[in-house]
């Protein structure tokens, strides 16, 4: 590895369309303290690259310009410090000794991941599990591909879903973008928690394809309005037996709508998502594709006693990381291996094709995530 002191990279140099994204030959990172070099084979698209392209979305202080939150590949080095994070890929204590060069990793990142190397803080790194078909019982490993296309969506959806909104098994979560990455990742792991799903999409192929993922429910946005439809649909639901988001006994007489609802829209959406909430329903919003400035009835919130929470993960500092990756290994990874959430890979492009991943994404086409092919690996 010391031999290696330059690497391919996607920088831009200034902000822009799709045109501003380049492959470059670049310096390889140092790793510091804590960290883990990982020789980046795989790396998963998300829209907050896209919007950090566009110059609206800065990378948090000290982090690279370098896009990408998400990889899978193999550890290279690691370098030790008492203070590191506890690892994630191996030590049964949870120690950093368990992580080791040639251990095959997935990462969560701050930024850096479009590149053939990335250090990782040691508590962001994942296994790569081997996997069990459901159907017919056979083992094999997970591709790299199919391992980048998990840590930051499955990290979003652990964090807000679960330790944020409190989803409770029983409970109705509408999930707005439903073909997404974090749309499917969403589904899989409600589904898997014992909640009910409902979501929103605005194609049939779309609609189709989460009917088969396990959606309970699918409104198109473009044809129906999903207020009126999240209402018929949990109108006839049975109470949950479970407390409420503050620990108390549920009312009687359940109001229709969703007990939570993950957001990606903001603005546009926040008026008609408070309707959409039953009492005590949680709002939890990821996104501001639809803007970030509206006016919102508190006098419906209070009464009702709802919430409204707004998160992002990408800002948060490596210990809080440590604490989501910790708790989505122990939570939901075992349903990863077992094959009961899987990842879903729309399609996979080489690192110079990272314009159109963009596109694939820009465009709505997508379903689930676009994967940059980086390196080759063994």
């Amino acid at each position: 590895m010391a031999e290696v002191t330059t690497m391919r990279a996607v920088t831009i140099p200034e902000p822009g369309g799709r045109d501003a994204l380049r492959v470059e030959a670049v310096d390889v990172p140092e790793c510091p303290p804590g960290h883990a070099l990982v020789r980046v084979a795989a790396a998963g698209v998300n829209r907050a690259d896209i919007v950090q392209r566009e110059g609206n979305y800065r990378p948090p202080a000290g982090a690279t310009q370098i896009p990408g939150l998400e990889v899978a590949g193999t550890v290279v080095s690691v370098n030790q410090a008492e203070s590191a994070e506890p690892a994630a890929t191996g030590a049964a204590d949870g120690s950093a000794a368990g992580v080791q060069a040639g251990d095959r990793v997935a990462a969560l990142l701050t930024g850096g991941g479009y590149a053939e190397y990335v250090p990782v803080p040691i508590g962001q790194l994942m296994p790569i599990p081997t996997v069990t078909d459901p159907h017919s019982g056979a083992e094999r490993p997970m591709t790299f591909a199919e391992a980048a296309a998990l840590p930051e969506v499955m990290a979003t959806v652990y964090s807000n879903l679960f330790t944020t909104a409190r989803l409770q098994p029983g409970e109705w979560v509408l999930i707005h973008g439903g073909g997404s990455g974090i749309g499917t990742a969403a589904i899989q792991m409600a589904k898997a928690h014992g909640a009910k799903t409902a979501v929103t999409v605005g194609s049939q192929r779309k609609a189709e394809f989460c009917r088969e993922l396990g959606a309970d429910a699918v409104i198109n946005y473009r044809e129906e309005d999903f207020v009126d439809r999240i209402k018929q649909i949990t109108g006839d639901a049975q109470q949950p037996d479970s407390p409420n988001f503050f620990g108390l006994p549920r009312d009687d007489s359940r109001r229709p709508g969703a007990d939570v609802i993950l957001d990606i829209m903001g603005a546009a959406y926040l008026e008609k998502n408070t309707e959409a909430l039953t009492r005590d329903g949680r709002l939890v919003v990821i996104s501001l594709q639809g803007g970030a400035k509206a006016e919102l009835n508190l006098g419906r919130l209070m009464v009702r006693r709802q919430t409204v929470i707004a998160t992002t993960l990408r800002a948060r500092s490596e210990e809080q990381k440590a604490a989501v990756v910790a708790g989505l290994l122990q939570d939901f990874w075992p349903h990863v291996a077992s094959g009961r959430i899987a990842p879903v890979v729309y399609r996979e492009l080489p690192i110079d094709d990272v314009a159109e991943a963009h596109r694939l994404l820009e465009d709505g086409e997508a379903i689930g995530k676009v994967i940059l092919k980086v390196g080759a690996h063994d």
